[in-house]
């Protein structure tokens, strides 16, 4: 299955059964953010597709954002957990085993924005999965990084779903 079938799919289930559009948004954020999973879900494509499903379909966008948010900050801090419980051990873990030098590269991007690398490695693909992690094995105090978290939570989750949710109906109300 390809990436264009694999959203066009979760698109078109999520049309014919909005009662399943926040449980579906919050596990793709919670997918997306989750060290593990983030690296086989391309979740990321999937929430814009749904964006757009939001601005055609008339669903209300702040419930969506919110569970997307939730999603986003709890596959953060489980990342956290992980690292902070686990450790150097962490680059035993299948799939972080295939690809150790993330977490070095994670470790480099923490060691020089300390805080403000969990706030803005959200933003950053590559970063938004092992960041959580380091923060977590280099035992980040949990009220810091659970701060820069949630508030990229909340930044990312619109930004992602902002866009086609607000776009379509402005361009529907502009082009008349």
């Amino acid at each position: 299955m390809t990436l264009n079938e694999i959203v066009t799919a979760v698109t078109e289930f999520t049309r014919e059964h909005e009662i399943w559009a926040l449980p579906i948004i919050f596990f793709l954020a919670f997918g997306e953010s989750l060290a593990f999973l983030s690296l086989l879900l391309p979740a990321t494509v999937i929430l814009l597709g749904l964006g757009a499903l939001i601005g055609e379909s008339g669903l209300a966008f702040w419930p969506i954002w919110l569970a997307a948010t939730l999603g986003a900050f709890f596959g953060d801090w489980l990342s956290y957990w992980f690292g902070f419980h686990y450790k150097d051990n962490v680059r035993k873990m299948w799939p972080i085993s295939r690809k150790p030098q993330m977490i070095d590269r994670g470790q480099q991007f923490f060691d020089r924005w300390g805080i403000w690398s969990v706030f803005f490695g959200r933003f950053f693909g590559p970063f938004r999965a092992v960041v959580p992690l380091v923060a977590g094995i280099c035992k980040m105090p949990q009220r810091y990084f659970q701060a820069a978290n949630i508030a990229s939570a909340m930044i990312w989750a619109f930004g992602i779903l902002a866009p086609g949710a607000f776009g379509i109906r402005w361009l529907e109300q502009w082009m008349g």
